[in-house]
């Protein structure tokens, strides 16, 4: 089964195993989220809790169909364009700024589209 997405122009099916997706990642922030808790960083604990609620959220209205994961969906991609921004803007230099540009091209950034695409497709679904 495939999720078809429409943008006023022919319509582009997005594959169901990005249904999945917003599921995975929030479990796959547990290990980092455990690994901040240790570190007493609790701002990023915090705003990597909210991703995780946003996450789990939306694969949770996703899974019933509903109209309603538009907003979990924009959530969890404001959340994590936000901090891509700011783990961007908070490195150090060198290794730590390559790092923080690797984390946000290759996950964060790719992960928001996701979660809009998705919470527009719960839109027209």
């Amino acid at each position: 089964m495939s999720i078809a997405v429409f943008s006023g122009a022919p319509a582009y099916v997005l594959p169901e195993r990005l249904r999945q997706l917003p599921r995975l990642a929030a479990f796959g922030l547990l290990p980092w989220l455990l690994v901040l808790a240790v570190n007493h960083e609790t701002p990023w604990v915090v705003l990597d809790l909210a991703e995780f609620a946003a996450l789990l959220s939306l694969d949770a209205l996703l899974r019933r169909g509903s109209a309603a994961a538009r907003w979990p969906g924009g959530v969890a991609a404001l959340l994590l364009a936000g901090d891509a921004l700011v783990d961007i803007t908070c490195a150090g230099p060198g290794h730590a700024v390559l790092a923080a540009l690797v984390m946000a091209c290759c996950i964060e950034l790719p992960l928001a589209a996701v979660c809009l695409l998705l919470g527009r497709e719960a839109i027209r679904g």
